[in-house]
C-alpha cells in the first residue's frame, strides 16, 4: 500500500484581510492546507500549535513587523520556509528581513499570480529535497551499522572510513551549496561502500574510484565535453563498481585473469547490477547509463552488450581507460601490480582494441603532462618532516585507510600525530613530499 501524501501547510501573516482572502483564494485550489494570521503575534501562536511548512508574511504590520516576525520564526522554527511581502518603498526594511529572518525569497507587492504560485512550489521542494537528503544520510548510517553486525573485525575500518567520507565531505562543503553538498557527500558514501567490504586484504581498493573519478573528469574535460557530462562521467567513476556489493568477498579483490570461467560470469554482472542501483535515483540516471557501460571494450568484445565503437557512450569509454589503468596499478587485473609506465603502455597497446583510440591518446597526453610539470617526490621519515611541506600522494594507514590526502600542507600538530602514532602502532612512516625542481 502506497504511503499517502500529506499536502503542504501555508501560514499567511497580513494585518489587511483583504490580502490574506486573496492568498488563500490562489493557493487553496493547490491543494495546500492554510491557516491565516492578522498579525506577527497571532501567527507565532498557530505555529505553536501546528505543524507549519511555510511562512508568507508582509512587512507593514502593527506591533510587530515581518522582519521582527520572520527573525522569530528563525529563530523557533528553523526549518519552516520563510517568505516574505514587501512594497517598493520598503527596501531597508526587507534588507533587515533578509539578513535577520534569513528569508528564502521576497515578493514584491502587488505580486504576480503565476510568480508567487511558482515560488512557493520551489520553496516546498528546497524543502523536501532537504528532508530527502536527511532520510539518505539517515539510511546510510543504517546500512553501515548492519555491515559492522555482519563482519565485527570491521567495526575500526568502518569507522575510519567514516572519518576518510567526511573529511571528503568538508571538502565538498567549501566548494558548492548546500543541496549539493548533501547530494555528493551521499555519493561519496555509497562509493566507499564496496571499499569497505574489501576488508583488510582489500587495501589496494582504498581510494580507488576517488582516482577514477579524478581521473575521468579530467579527461572528460580535456575532451571538451560538456560540464554536465563531465559531471555525470565523475559521479560515474565514483560509483561504477557498486553492483560489486552483493558478490562473494573473495572475487572483491582477486585479479580477474585469475578467476574460474564461474566466478567471471558473477563478476561480469555488476555493471548491469550497478545500473539497476542507480536508476532509482533521479540525478544519477545518466550516470547510471555510464556505469553500465564501463567494461565495453572498443571492439565489441566487452560486457554486459558487447557494443563497439561510438555505440559505448563516450562518457564509458573514457570510465574503462581510466579505471583499467588503475585496476593494473593496483592489481586488481592482472597477476601483478604493474609500473605507471607498464600500464600506460597497456593501454597504448590495446588503443583501438580494448579502448577508444582519442581517450587514450587524451590520457597519455594528461599522464605526461602531469610527470612534466616539475614537481619530484622523496620518502621522508617523520622525524625529518618540517611544517610548509606537501604531500605528493595520498599518505595511508598500512589498513588501507587515508590518514592524509594528497596535497595536504604540513603543519606542527601534524606531523607531531604523526610521529605519536608511530610510536604508538610501532610502525615505520614514510609519507611522500613533494619538491619542486630547480
Amino acid at each position: 500500500m502506497s504511503e499517502e501524501i500529506t499536502p503542504a501547510t501555508l501560514l499567511f501573516v497580513d494585518d489587511e484581510p483583504g490580502i490574506l482572502s486573496a492568498l488563500r483564494r490562489l493557493f487553496r485550489p493547490r491543494g495546500y492546507r492554510i491557516f491565516i494570521a492578522e498579525g506577527g503575534a497571532a501567527g507565532l501562536e498557530i505555529l505553536e500549535k501546528e505543524e507549519i511548512d511555510l511562512v508568507i508574511s508582509d512587512m507593514r504590520m502593527p506591533e510587530m513587523d515581518g522582519a521582527t516576525f520572520l527573525k522569530a520564526v528563525r529563530d523557533r522554527w528553523p526549518n519552516v520556509m520563510r517568505i516574505l511581502l514587501t512594497g517598493y518603498a520598503d527596501i531597508t526594511s526587507t534588507v533587515a528581513a533578509i539578513n535577520h529572518g534569513e528569508i528564502y525569497r521576497y515578493v514584491s507587492k502587488p505580486w504576480d499570480d503565476n510568480e508567487i504560485l511558482t515560488i512557493v512550489a520551489e520553496a516546498i521542494e528546497h524543502q523536501s529535497l532537504k528532508r530527502e537528503n536527511l532520510r539518505l544520510t539517515s539510511l546510510t548510517q543504517a546500512q553501515n551499522e548492519q555491515l559492522k553486525e555482519l563482519n565485527a573485525s570491521l567495526e575500526q575500518k568502518v569507522a575510519d572510513r567514516t572519518a576518510e567520507l567526511r573529511q571528503a565531505l568538508t571538502f565538498v562543503e567549501q566548494s558548492h551549496n548546500e543541496l549539493k553538498k548533501a547530494f555528493l557527500t551521499s555519493v561519496q558514501v555509497f562509493a566507499g561502500l564496496v571499499e569497505l567490504r574489501s576488508g583488510p586484504v582489500g587495501s589496494q581498493m582504498s581510494g580507488h574510484g576517488r582516482r577514477v573519478a579524478e581521473h575521468a573528469r579530467s579527461v572528460a574535460q580535456r575532451l571538451q565535453l560538456p560540464d554536465t557530462e563531465a559531471q555525470n562521467v565523475m559521479l560515474a567513476g565514483l560509483l561504477h563498481d557498486i553492483g560489486k556489493l552483493g558478490l562473494p568477498d573473495e572475487l572483491l579483490t582477486k585479479p580477474f585473469n585469475s578467476l574460474t570461467p564461474e566466478q567471471r560470469a558473477m563478476v561480469m554482472k555488476h555493471p548491469a547490477i550497478g545500473q539497476n542501483i542507480l536508476m532509482g535515483i533521479e540525478r544519477l540516471k545518466e550516470a547510471a547509463i555510464l556505469v553500465r557501460h564501463h567494461h565495453e571494450c572498443y571492439d565489441g568484445t566487452g560486457y554486459p552488450d558487447r557494443l563497439a565503437g561510438i555505440a559505448i557512450p563516450q562518457g564509458s569509454r573514457i570510465l574503462q581507460a581510466v579505471n583499467e589503468y588503475d585496476s593494473l596499478l593496483i592489481g586488481t587485473l592482472a597477476q601483478r601490480p604493474l609500473k605507471q609506465a607498464e600500464a600506460l603502455n597497456f593501454l597504448i597497446e590495446n588503443r583501438g582494441k580494448r579502448y577508444d583510440p582519442v581517450v587514450v591518446d587524451a590520457f597519455a597526453t594528461l599522464l605526461a603532462e602531469t610527470v612534466k610539470t616539475g614537481m619530484t617526490e622523496v620518502p621522508l621519515r617523520t622525524m625529518h618532516l618540517k611544517p610548509g611541506m606537501v604531500l605528493s600522494r595520498d599518505f595511508m594507514h598500512r589498513d588501507g585507510y587515508l590518514l592524509l590526502a594528497r596535497g595536504t600542507a604540513l603543519t606542527a600538530e601534524i606531523i607531531s600525530q604523526l610521529v605519536k602514532m608511530e610510536q604508538t602502532e610501532q610502525m615505520m612512516m614514510t609519507p611522500y613530499i613533494r619538491q619542486e625542481e630547480k
